[in-house]
């Protein structure tokens, strides 16, 4: 397991203490801060030397300004609920509508937001965050605890649990933005992408699904054989046309939880990066909406600059009973892992 070192990264607007957590594991090295449980760096090594492949910020400041997500944990429910609304049980739950009709990444104060508990256990870092009944609207009081974990060769674990006290909705995920020729590259040039998906989840003009899967065949969101990320999206799609991009939900299983296999993978870079979920749904986003703030090194993070590979449960599922439920029931466990390895490209 990783060795582990803290170091003072801030205090929030609202007088909170912020710690960066750095996690080393042979030639690799992670830091991750309390402050969301955002993934600031991922750094690999190459020939050339260490590079460092996911975009952040270099201060706290620009974190509790932006709201790109870069490398948070999003929750109470990742990605979209139409009509910033829900019914569960017979009651009624508004949300706040944070992107268009929808609630977006758990509201206006996700756990993007949250200043998480951290300790060291056996070489991991273990996040912990309550989150009060009723906040953002969801019922019940939810307890999350996060475990990031690093080993030498390359993979980077996280581990999500949580419990509730009453029937709730959950789907947490990690929004690290990904750029194999590194953090400062500024283009998706040159990297490919690998789906293990047979259909997408349509959305509508507001990015909600409608409930109408679309097979991948044929399309620029076939990508079960590796696909240029540039090329895939100048190919053109209404899909493609609505998300800017790739913006988009693709169907790995049909089940809540399935056993940890390897559902993504990109190249570039002279890196290969795999992704391996128990989750039933990806999304693949281009970074179409970053806006040129800028981030570490004072590097200019403009769209398309980065790929997310953002491993949940599918967007809006409490609106479509065919859809794996997001309902988390009292006194049960969720339980999900994602794993990034990064290894050399064959």
């Amino acid at each position: 397991m990783a060795e582990l070192t803290k170091q003072p990264f801030g205090v929030t607007a609202d007088g909170v203490s912020v710690d960066q957590w750095t996690l080393c594991a042979g030639a690799y090295s992670a830091q991750v801060l309390t402050y969301g449980g955002v993934l600031r760096s991922f750094i690999v090594p190459t020939p050339e030397g260490s590079r460092d492949i996911v975009l952040g910020y270099d201060d706290l400041d620009s974190y509790q300004s932006q709201d790109k997500y870069l490398g948070a944990l999003v929750g109470r429910v990742a990605n979209r609920i139409g009509g910033a609304a829900f019914d569960l049980n017979g009651v009624h739950y508004p949300l706040a509508a944070n992107n268009g009709p929808n609630c977006l990444h758990g509201g206006l104060r996700g756990f993007d937001r949250a200043v998480w508990q951290a300790q060291e256990q056996d070489g991991t870092l273990v996040l912990t965050h309550v989150s009060p009944d009723g906040e953002e609207g969801f019922p019940g009081t939810l307890r999350v605890q996060v475990t990031y974990s690093l080993i030498e060769d390359g993979t980077l674990a996280i581990d999500y649990r949580a419990e509730s006290d009453a029937d709730t909705l959950c789907n947490l995920t990690n929004h690290s933005y990904f750029n194999l020729r590194g953090h400062a590259f500024g283009s998706l040039e040159g990297q490919q992408v690998q789906v293990f998906a047979d259909a997408i989840t349509e959305t509508d003009a507001d990015s909600t699904p409608t409930g109408t899967l679309i097979p991948v065949e044929g399309t620029a969101f076939d990508l079960r054989e590796p696909r240029d990320l540039l090329e895939g999206i100048a190919m053109g799609h209404p899909q493609l046309t609505l998300g800017n991009g790739y913006d988009h939900n693709f169907t790995l299983r049909r089940t809540p939880v399935s056993p940890l296999g390897l559902v993504a993978k990109a190249t570039g870079g002279g890196l290969c990066l795999e992704c391996y979920t128990t989750q039933p749904g990806l999304q693949l986003y281009t970074a179409n909406y970053l806006d040129g703030y800028p981030g570490k090194d004072g590097v200019s993070y403009g769209p398309r600059s980065a790929f997310c590979l953002e491993t949940q449960a599918w967007p809006d599922a409490i609106h479509h009973e065919d859809f794996p439920s997001v309902v988390l029931r009292a006194g049960e466990t969720y339980h999900h892992i994602t794993a990034y390895h990064v290894s050399a490209a064959d």
